[in-house]
């Protein structure tokens, strides 16, 4: 065979590889809403730096007729490209080969790229749209399945791992995306369940629909394992870019910065009547974050779940910054099982990765109730102070208002190592609020008053001045600096600059034991 041969068997072969499943199934794959596999990484990734990695591989299978059936790439397509110029690697499942069904063959392929990321220290990008472990192969596509999940624990704090669900996919197909980092699901076509409504039913003899099990609002809203919810596979991977633009490529990068394109002395004088006189008052924290970060531009994560705290990235100064807030809006900020554990898995990924810390508290303690304490809130909320003291990121705290009890310790404390904590004249520091606390130590002498709601006042005026203030904390040391609201994106850029050069580590150890 000639060269012009090989050269035509050469893009026979790379025409057929590119077919997946074939024009058929291609159309049918369409028709449900979704693009193909190769589509997906078109638009995920920079025009024309999409390099394809075992594109010719084949699955070893001969059972149930499988050797009849063999199709190039084995249905999923692996390789690396770039994000906004950066190395990045990709693995996309294909739905129109065998269901995206998982074999060894293909788990191998995926396991490539991830040591490959991991020994170059880059992202691992997976899109995934399958049907679970491929039946025909056995135990040998479990241990495949193996094989994925012990790469994402080693590369889990080592370098980014994303995972968008573009599809129906269940069993083995979601517990590898459960350890990522941020899950991405689109509405109405991707679905992520252990067991489907066929098997429950079955078994359980309850009924639900494919929706409200698995779909992209159920697993954003109800149970949280999804981050994102996005329109349709476009969105989904335009996000994705996004997302990568706050992240450093590894754990021994630095996170990106950007030119400063908006003033650092910009002062918001809204600011200064943004936080209600009235303690009880609900306001809407995303307002303090929007006028401080540049360009008022918040990128929110988990925006459906556990709404009480707020977590997300922002510029800072053209610093990539974390952001952790309690949202006085809903359920007056306090802190539930959901926003524990929403918050600490958010702030143990951007101390993986580097990224500054930055929280905005506003909290009257835990929430109360039958339902939390059975739920485990206190195993809960201690893993969100666990995360929070582990963190040897720079940590700075804004106290806008209310700073409660455990809460108050618990959201990056003094004493839990915040670099720089600020208060605006509005902070209440105590240990409860003043109604609570009157109640309880002036109990004797309220039930002897004559007069026992003018003497309440009188003491609850007495403990406001006491406590329901910044000062005392400043007095002791627990408060770096009380500030003029308008202030607050100077002195926050200030403080960030202060520490960009801290060093800090925990005593050696293998791991620390998180109250899982």
């Amino acid at each position: 065979m000639n060269q012009e041969a090989k050269l035509a068997q050469l893009k026979t072969r790379n025409e057929k590889a590119e077919q997946g499943g074939g024009l058929d199934k291609i159309e049918k794959h369409h028709q449900s809403g979704r693009l193909t596999a190769r589509e997906r990484i078109q638009i995920l990734l920079d025009d024309d730096s999409f390099t394809e990695i075992d594109k010719f591989v084949l699955h070893r299978c001969d059972n149930f007729g499988m050797g009849k059936v063999k199709i190039p790439g084995d249905g999923v397509v692996t390789g690396y490209g770039a994000i906004d110029g950066r190395l990045v690697y990709v693995f996309a499942q294909d739905f129109t080969v065998f269901g995206g069904s998982l074999s060894k063959a293909y788990a191998e392929k995926i396991v490539k790229i991830m040591d490959m990321a991991a020994r170059n220290g880059a992202p691992v990008i997976g899109l995934n749209d399958s049907g679970g472990a491929r039946i025909q192969e056995g135990v040998q596509s479990l241990a495949g399945y193996s094989d994925i999940f012990l790469r994402n624990m080693l590369c889990s704090g080592v370098v980014p791992q994303i995972s968008a669900i573009m599809g129906p996919c269940a069993g083995g197909a979601v517990y590898s995306p459960a350890i990522t980092d941020f899950v991405f699901m689109v509405k109405d076509t991707s679905y992520m369940f252990i067991t489907g409504p066929e098997v429950i039913k079955t078994v359980s003899h309850e009924d639900v629909s494919k929706e409200d099990l698995g779909g992209a609002m159920t697993h954003n809203a109800k149970s949280g394992c999804a981050h994102f919810a996005c329109g349709d596979d476009e969105e989904c991977l335009l996000l994705i870019r996004e997302l990568l633009s706050f992240v450093p490529l590894n754990n021994q990068d630095d996170p990106p910065r950007k030119p400063p394109t908006d003033d650092p002395n910009r002062c918001e004088i809204a600011l200064c009547t943004l936080v209600p006189d009235n303690a009880n008052q609900p306001y809407d924290m995303k307002d303090v974050i929007k006028a401080v970060v540049d360009h008022a531009y918040f990128f929110e994560v988990q925006e459906h779940f556990a709404k009480s705290l707020l977590i997300g990235f922002a510029w800072l100064n053209g610093r990539s910054v974390g952001i952790v807030a309690n949202q006085p809006s809903h359920l007056a900020g306090a802190l539930d099982v959901d926003s524990s554990l929403k918050g600490a898995r958010f702030v143990r990924f951007c101390d993986c990765f580097n990224i500054p810390l930055i929280f905005f508290e506003d909290v009257p303690g835990f929430l109360p109730g039958v339902d939390q304490e059975l739920g485990g809130i206190i195993k809960h909320g201690a893993k969100l102070l666990y995360a929070i003291a582990e963190a040897t990121v720079p940590k700075v705290t804004v106290i806008t208002r209310k700073a409660y009890g455990g809460a108050y310790c618990v959201m990056n404390s003094k004493n839990i190592r915040c670099d720089y904590a600020i208060a605006f004249p509005s902070a209440e520091i105590a240990v409860m609020g003043p109604e609570g606390a009157v109640n309880i130590i002036h109990r004797t002498e309220l039930a002897k008053a004559t007069d026992p709601e003018k003497t309440r006042k009188a003491l609850l005026e007495d403990y406001r001045e006491k406590f329901a203030n910044p000062y005392n904390a400043a007095e002791l040391g627990y408060v770096d600096e009380i500030i003029d609201p308008a202030h607050t994106r100077p002195t926050l850029i200030r403080a960030l600059d202060m520490c960009k050069n801290k060093r800090a580590v925990n005593l050696p150890r293998k791991h620390g034991n998180l109250p899982l």
